[in-house]
């Protein structure tokens, strides 16, 4: 069975290649956020196995979206991406719970895969 996922971005153009590279590596996506607080609504309805989430978003940062979704009963995947690198977030990424951190433009090279285990996302 696919693994499920949620792809959170305020870029449409983004989306729209994570959704189509994620599907043709045999993830079904099941949702789409624009901001955070819609993400959190979508994740707490969807249950997904993964989330895709954007650092920058318009309301809330991706930090903050990923420790109200950790602090909850779900525990999807979440893998934390930017157009900046890992690095210019310091500790952040760590602290945030997240599973992992992708670059967006080495999401086709690196794929979501690293970050799961069958049994569930790599803690």
């Amino acid at each position: 069975m696919a693994r499920t996922v949620v792809i959170v971005d305020d870029h449409d153009p983004f989306r729209r290649f994570a959704r189509a590279f994620l599907q043709a590596a045999g993830f079904q996506v099941i949702g789409e956020a624009r901001d955070g607080a819609t993400a959190i609504e979508a994740i707490d309805r969807l249950r997904p196995d993964v989330v895709l989430l954007d650092v920058l978003l318009p309301d809330l940062d991706g930090f903050e979206v990923a420790r109200r979704i950790l602090a909850g009963n779900r525990r999807p995947a979440i893998v934390l991406t930017s157009t900046r690198d890992a690095a210019d977030y310091g500790r952040r990424i760590e602290r945030s719970g997240a599973t992992g951190f992708v670059p967006k433009a080495d999401l086709a090279a690196v794929g979501l895969d690293r970050f799961l285990r069958d049994d569930g996302p790599v803690e």
